[in-house]
């Protein structure tokens, strides 16, 4: 008997779980049939690949390589369904992740974009942050995800789609403070800046561009943007915001208070990332389009709520 995709596959989920039940939900399998298929793959390689412990399993030594190799192997199987998939350029399924700092604002008009290029398109789109979509990208439960570069996988290629330019808000008194001239990033106080829990790139990246060195001078706890705005509208703090979330939480916070940046506007920078080896017959140029067609409409009306020098 010779190792299969299906023993390398029950091996993976037990790996990303690091529990026999958990992973054999996961997988879709009764737990007896997972723990069978990872026994005979320990047999034909002949090495234990886990610890079996009371509350779950610890990879070996030789369990580690073997789950990257594992890996590798799943995602070029995975490549050669999609060369398949995709010979017509964008048609059949697309699995398409999204951060979230860009998902609720973005998708519905590029998916209704998508969807009118094709209506027999099945679409399924995953909402999370980046390191959980660059996985799945890598390991080919994604074919590909709107991302912030840089993209943190040397196994990724990126496809550019739009500069998204950061503004500041805050209710109408506290951005008062900055009638007289517009503000610049670096002189925004750490104890008054709002920015999303860790893991969130946009934190990241607002403390970047506003020169902070950590966290530690930030008040960080916010899962949303949409909570950030509720709380700056409310006059707690300020906070950095993209402008492609300016049509919908402008309209969902009124009150909300909003400025330009002095000079050269600080932003981020969005792609479209696929594993550097799939096979692009068309589809990704397709795809990349449409989003950044929707992307473009989405920011063009957010300068018209705050207009570039104002």
């Amino acid at each position: 008997m010779k190792v299969t995709l299906r023993q390398l596959h029950y091996f993976v989920a037990l790996a990303d779980a690091a529990h026999f039940g958990r992973a054999a939900a996961r997988a879709n399998v009764s737990q007896p049939a997972l723990s069978l298929q990872i026994k005979e793959l320990e047999a034909q390689l002949g090495v234990d690949l886990v610890d079996r412990l009371p509350r779950g399993v610890r990879l070996t030594r030789a369990g580690q390589e073997v789950l990257t190799r594992a890996r590798r192997v799943l995602a070029e199987v995975d490549d050669l369904t999609q060369a398949i998939r995709w010979r017509d350029g964008l048609s059949g399924q697309l699995n398409l992740g999204v951060i979230p700092t860009v998902a609720p604002y973005l998708l519905p008009a590029a998916l209704s974009r998508i969807r009118a290029r094709d209506l027999s398109l099945e679409l399924r789109v995953r909402e999370a942050q980046t390191a959980q979509l660059v996985e799945g990208v890598r390991s080919g439960r994604l074919d590909a995800a709107i991302v912030a570069l840089p993209v943190p996988d040397d196994g990724l290629v990126a496809h550019p789609l739009v500069e998204d330019r950061f503004v500041l808000a805050g209710s109408e008194r506290r951005l008062a403070a900055y009638a007289d001239a517009l503000p610049d990033p670096a002189s925004l106080r750490a104890g008054e800046l709002l920015l999303l829990d860790e893991g969130h790139c946009l934190a990241d990246q607002a403390l970047e561009v506003c020169g902070l060195p950590g966290r530690g001078q930030v008040d960080l706890g916010a899962s949303s943007l949409a909570t950030l705005c509720g709380l700056v509208a409310a006059g707690f703090g300020l906070t950095l915001l993209p402008e492609l979330a300016l049509p919908v939480e402008r309209a969902a916070a009124p009150d909300l208070g909003l400025l330009r940046f002095a000079g050269t506007e600080p932003a981020r920078r969005l792609a479209l990332a696929r594993r550097d080896t799939s096979r692009d017959d068309g589809w990704v140029g397709d795809l990349t389009g449409l989003i950044e067609e929707a992307a473009q409409d989405v920011l063009s009306q957010a300068r018209q709520i705050c207009p570039p020098g104002a």
